[in-house]
């Protein structure tokens, strides 16, 4: 029986991508229809939330099994009854979420490109090499002395200049690659749809991306760089016993990688975004609402927010 569920949740992986244009689709549909007929886009906004589960369930064996990313799974799995629950909670009334609806179809509006259009995937991807390559040159370690930015055998794009080459004393080859997940654009996204979804003046929404979007991109190039110069230089070589057994893995060569981005990277990562997340709401008290809801959701009571962010205004009525 668990063999087959994991089957089921190995399966389930080739579905993710179409579902996601599905769900952004639904989602953008219900916001359009949302300004003329509120009652009339609530079904078709639930049926965005239910698919949206169907999505996260798609990527847990993803996260967990093949990334061996134990955040992000574990996100996956919690993402998938929380979205079954939004659906219910709009379909009883929680008009609010409406709003979190819209910032979904808005993120997917933004992220989606980039991931399927190759042409803004290359460019993408070799922007943030080029920056991450300069950054390591700052700190003193340039190529080729020290690595070599290589494309070809190491990527499934061979035209795509995208991987780090680390080669050690004995002539082991270490390579580093930049995908689409190490660009940003997935937080980035977020906090763009997040702002685009509110109701507000716009030189409160151009202050909020001020504050959040140069700041994920610039913090995402040096964790790269950090996550680069760690794994490429083996500097995070600690337990690779007990590192190994935990993520299921065997190359003792990636010890310093799992270390560096799967612990250290991405628990970082959280603390930053809620300082992000703190910055935007000063800027856009507005999008106040989407995390009322989202606390609501995890814990079963409203909270008023609105009264602890400084000098904090209502921007407009969703």
């Amino acid at each position: 029986m668990v063999d087959e569920f994991v089957r089921l949740l190995a399966w389930s992986h080739r579905l993710s991508d179409p579902l996601a244009w599905v769900v952004v689709a639904v989602f953008l549909g219900g916001a359009v229809l949302e300004w003329r007929d509120r009652d009339g886009a609530r079904p078709l906004t639930v049926a965005g939330w239910v698919l949206f589960a169907v999505f996260w369930f798609s990527l847990i064996h993803y996260y967990l099994v093949v990334s061996k990313s134990v955040i992000e799974g574990i996100g996956c799995i919690v993402a998938v009854p929380a979205c079954v629950y939004t659906g219910y909670l709009l379909f009883d009334g929680r008009d609010s979420l409406f709003v979190l609806s819209r910032a979904v179809g808005a993120m997917g509006l933004i992220f989606f490109p980039f991931e399927a259009i190759p042409v803004l995937t290359t460019a993408l991807i070799e922007t943030v090499t080029h920056q991450t390559e300069f950054l390591m040159g700052l700190i003193g370690q340039t190529a080729p002395e020290d690595f070599r930015v290589v494309s070809g055998a190491f990527v499934d794009r061979p035209d795509r200049r995208s991987t780090f080459l680390f080669v050690d004393e004995t002539g082991h080859q270490i390579t580093y690659t930049i995908r689409i997940a190490c660009t940003g654009i997935g937080s980035m996204a977020i906090f763009g749809g997040l702002i685009g979804a509110v109701r507000a003046p716009l030189t409160r929404k151009l202050r909020a991306l001020a504050v959040s979007i140069p700041v994920i991109y610039v913090l995402n190039l040096v964790r790269n760089t950090f996550i680069g110069l760690t794994f490429g230089q083996q500097r995070l070589h600690v337990a690779p016993d007990l590192v190994l057994g935990a993520f299921s893995a065997t190359d003792p060569y990636k010890v310093s990688y799992f270390l560096a981005d799967r612990v250290l990277a991405q628990s970082l990562s959280v603390l930053v975004l809620v300082a992000i997340t703190w910055l935007v709401v000063r800027e856009l008290p507005a999008t106040l609402v989407v995390i009322e809801d989202l606390l609501y959701l995890f814990t079963g009571t409203d909270y008023e927010l609105q009264s602890v962010v400084a000098g904090g205004e209502p921007d407009a009525s969703d």
